[in-house]
């Protein structure tokens, strides 16, 4: 009898897609619509009895057949997907997996940083990842009553500098988290330029980075990318799972965000939210928008301006420390890539 043997699995294989999808099925998973990499074992008979697979700096979508339980397979996989991220240069990696398999991951050197009780578990392979981001946090933790925002500003608005003015006003300090990864047209070193810049005069802002721990690729990677409603919804939920610890580390008692009345994911969200940090003591605030010649202003709306080449229509919508950056040759390349994008709606 041959040895069990992995192999990627091609999304034009039909044949090894479709066993995938039933190995999934058996455990009530539905297969990401976004993945980087799926791989899958088969039996000497070329029948695949595990898989697994990543999107970003996230492993994902394990099965292992029924029949085949016991015998190590998912050991196997999940070393195949460390041994490929680790070739393309991603070493701290995280998971999701149901609450009920979570112990396995444990086992395999996987850490847990928070879950979705009975649901998803979301868990990293560096033991003192998360907690030694929430011990730095700590550092910024101030006396007297703390709120936090947490903003992608890509760009930085008018709209976003009316939230952060509101809750600033309504405590003593703002803990503002600016979303750290490269997947939106700017890029984070000018967005938390930005964003530094236009909160400049609110004297009790502390700025932070979100790192991998907020609205991020591996907590939620539908807030970059269309995906099913319910896939939206179990990664809201954990990322608010894991704002709760963040809001414990700096006495943070009420979260501030602006109203979305055109994007499905922030409006999800926001009703997320809304319904679970209360729960945690923590008042949810949702600001109604900043207008602007009878809209509401958007980073969407500013976007298309940009790549239409409408700067005059920009003067309304943006403070004047953004609308220098966005003329100067800094910002060129990104305008560049706006006007060659198909959409600049999401992003």
């Amino acid at each position: 009898m041959s040895e069990p043997y992995i192999e990627q699995v091609d999304p034009r294989d039909a044949r090894g897609t479709a066993m995938v999808d039933e190995l999934l099925e058996r455990e009530g998973i539905r297969r990401d619509r976004n993945l980087d990499y799926t791989c899958a074992m088969y039996d000497e008979n070329g029948r695949a009895i595990a898989t697994g697979s990543c999107f970003g700096s996230t492993l994902r979508c394990f099965a292992v057949s029924g029949a085949h339980q016991g015998e190590g397979l998912l050991n196997r996989v999940v070393t195949h997907l460390i041994e490929w991220q680790a070739a393309r240069g991603q070493f701290h990696l995280f998971l999701y997996t149901k609450a009920d398999t979570a112990r396995f991951f444990a086992d395999l050197g996987f850490h847990e940083i928070a879950r979705v009780t009975g649901k998803l578990v979301f868990m990293e392979n560096r033991r003192g990842g998360f907690p030694g981001y929430l011990k730095a946090l700590e550092k910024d933790r101030r006396d007297g009553v703390s709120a936090a925002a947490v903003m992608n500003a890509n760009p930085f608005t008018l709209g976003h500098q009316y939230l952060a003015e509101q809750a600033a006003a309504s405590c003593d300090t703002l803990h503002l988290f600016v979303v750290s990864e490269d997947l939106s047209f700017f890029p984070f070193s000018a967005r938390r330029k930005l964003v530094a810049l236009g909160t400049a005069h609110l004297p009790n802002v502390v700025l932070h980075d979100c790192g991998p721990y907020i609205i991020s690729s591996a907590t939620f990677p539908s807030y970059f990318l269309l995906d099913e409603t319910d896939a939206m919804a179990g990664q809201a939920r954990l990322d608010v799972e894991v704002f709760k610890r963040i809001a414990s580390a700096l006495n943070v008692t009420a979260r501030w965000a602006g109203e979305e009345p055109t994007s499905q994911v922030t409006g999800l969200y926001n009703r997320i939210m809304a319904e679970e940090l209360p729960r945690a003591g923590i008042r949810f605030v949702e600001l109604p928008r900043a207008r602007a010649q009878g809209a509401a202003i958007s980073a969407s709306t500013v976007r298309e301006c940009l790549r239409n080449g409408d700067f005059k229509a920009l003067e309304k919508m943006v403070p004047p420390s953004t609308l220098s950056y966005l003329t100067s040759e800094e910002a060129a390349p990104v305008i560049e890539k706006l006007r060659r994008a198909d959409s600049v709606a999401h992003g």
